[in-house]
Order: structure tokens, then C-alpha cells, then sequence
């Protein structure tokens, strides 16, 4: 059975509301980062979530070395911090070397491992150790049950995981989910998040930067609801086509919210059943 795991006021796991990890791809600049966390908070009011603000303070694995990778640590850290202090909102952020963990965890609530460096030991170590959550994102080209392996480390030092289905690589170019993956993620004993953005990438289709099939996140949200998993995390952009990284696979606010009311829907119709709560791998957990 998947633990609970506290992101400041926000709980993930069985038995909790819905977690939503939602911002950005990167930090832009401070000013829009304090309209669209605040814009983010007032959608998520009529509904049954928790909210959690994130964004990148630097995307260390972008396409082209010519793309926008963010303000950097300290820059980035000071805007983090700004969002959390006037909005109340939890504030995640992920970390690419050893060393920046336990500096980013002086300013936000939780850490996040990047899906290509989910394996890499120390970096997951050093992350453990802050004593923050950890949202591992599943690397592409992993099986989702070996993720059980990159929680346990977490574990080790000390951190507290979560999971995130972000999608397979298939072939060149494209990314496909297999909704199983959310049942064998449970394997991890930690809350299963899916990851509706970034799975519908398509990577170094846009001309030396990443494509994407926005189209896609809003069905494959419902479908993972319909499956079962304790949040959901979005990338939001007020102008995604003018986003400075990963506007083809964002969602504007009118979809971001479209998507929490069919969410939540799916969720409330599986709770209704007569059976009980929605199922994840023989777990009556919503």
C-alpha cells in the first residue's frame, strides 16, 4: 500500500484528494510566475484537489544549447521563494546535480528528480537527505516497476518518494503510455502521480526543441483517472505558444481547468460504484 507523503499543507496518497503539481516548464521572470500561481489557485478553488506550485529554476537538458534554460539557481530561487511567500501555495522544484539539493530545499517544499537522471544514485542520495518529498519522474526508457528501486534510495537517506508516469519512448521522435505502467508503479510504495504534459511530448520534433500533441493531455488524464492514481501534474502557460520551453505540450488556464472538472468527474463516478473507491492494483484507493 502506497504511504502518504505531506507536501507542506498538501497530502498525496490513499484516501487523500487529488494531488495537482501544476506551473510552468521553467521560470520565466518573477511577475508571471506570481500571476499564473495565483491564477492556478483561484481555478483549483471549486474542486476537490490540493495544489502545488511548480516550475525550474534551470532545464539542464534541453534540445539545443541556443534554448531558454531559466534564471538559474539562485535567481530562480529567489522568484520560488517569493511565490511561496505571497501565495501560501507549496512550491516544487526539480534539481539536476548533488549539490543544488540542499539549497533548493531551504526554499521549496519538495524536490523532483528529472526522468533521465532517475537512476543516477547520488543525485537521488543527496535529495533523500534534504528530508523533503521526492517526486522521481520515471525515465522513458525505464520499466515502471524498477522505479521501486529509485524510491527505495530515496528512502535510504531519509526523503519521502513519489512516482511519475511520464511516458515511453517509441521509436524516434514520440512517446506512448501504457496505463498499466500506473498499476505496476504501486511496485514503489509511494503515491503514483501522472505525468498528462510531458507524456504527450515528442522529442526533437520541433526543429531543435521538443514538439508535442497537446491535443492528447486532457484524454490521457481521464483515462489515468479511470485507472487509478493519487495526482496528476500539468504544465500551465497562460500563451503556451509563446512559452519559452515546452509551450506545444502545455495547457492554457480555460484547458487547465476543463481538465480538473473531467477529472474529477471520473473520479467521483468510480467512487459512486457500488464496489467502492476507484481501484489501482487491487487497492481500494482513489
Amino acid at each position: 500500500m502506497s504511504g502518504l507523503v505531506r507536501i507542506g499543507p498538501v497530502s498525496a496518497g490513499p484516501g487523500q484528494p487529488l494531488l495537482i503539481i501544476a506551473g510552468p516548464c521553467v521560470l520565466e521572470d518573477e511577475r508571471s510566475a506570481l500571476d499564473l500561481a495565483r491564477a492556478l489557485a483561484q481555478r483549483v478553488q471549486a474542486y476537490p484537489v490540493g495544489l502545488v506550485f511548480k516550475a525550474s529554476f534551470d532545464k539542464a537538458n534541453r534540445t539545443s544549447l541556443q534554448s531558454f534554460r531559466g534564471p538559474g539557481l539562485v535567481e530562480g530561487l529567489r522568484i520560488l521563494a517569493e511565490v511561496r511567500r505571497q501565495t501560501n501555495l507549496p512550491v516544487l522544484t526539480d534539481i539536476h546535480d548533488p549539490a543544488q539539493a540542499a539549497p533548493a530545499a531551504e526554499v521549496v517544499d519538495a524536490l523532483q528528480i528529472p526522468a533521465f537522471l532517475c537512476r543516477q544514485t547520488d543525485l537521488l542520495l543527496a535529495a533523500g537527505r534534504t528530508g523533503k518529498p521526492v517526486n522521481l519522474k520515471k525515465g522513458q526508457f525505464l520499466a515502471p516497476a524498477d522505479m521501486r528501486f529509485a524510491a527505495d534510495k530515496v528512502r535510504a537517506a531519509g526523503g519521502a518518494p513519489l512516482v511519475t508516469e511520464r511516458g515511453t519512448t517509441f521509436g524516434y521522435g514520440d512517446l506512448v503510455v501504457d496505463m498499466r505502467s500506473l498499476v505496476w508503479l504501486r511496485e514503489a510504495n509511494a503515491p503514483v502521480i501522472f505525468d498528462a504534459t510531458h507524456s504527450v511530448q515528442r522529442p526533437g520534433s520541433g526543429q531543435g526543441c521538443t514538439g508535442g500533441l497537446r491535443e492528447f493531455v486532457r484524454p490521457l488524464a481521464r483515462a489515468a483517472a479511470a485507472v487509478g492514481l493519487d495526482g496528476l501534474y500539468l504544465e500551465v502557460h497562460p500563451d503556451p505558444d509563446r512559452a519559452r520551453c515546452d509551450g506545444a505540450n502545455s495547457l492554457d488556464l480555460d484547458s487547465f481547468e476543463h481538465l480538473l472538472f473531467e477529472v474529477t468527474a471520473v473520479r467521483r463516478a468510480l467512487e459512486a460504484m457500488p464496489s467502492g473507491p476507484a481501484t489501482c492494483g487491487g487497492s481500494r484507493t482513489p
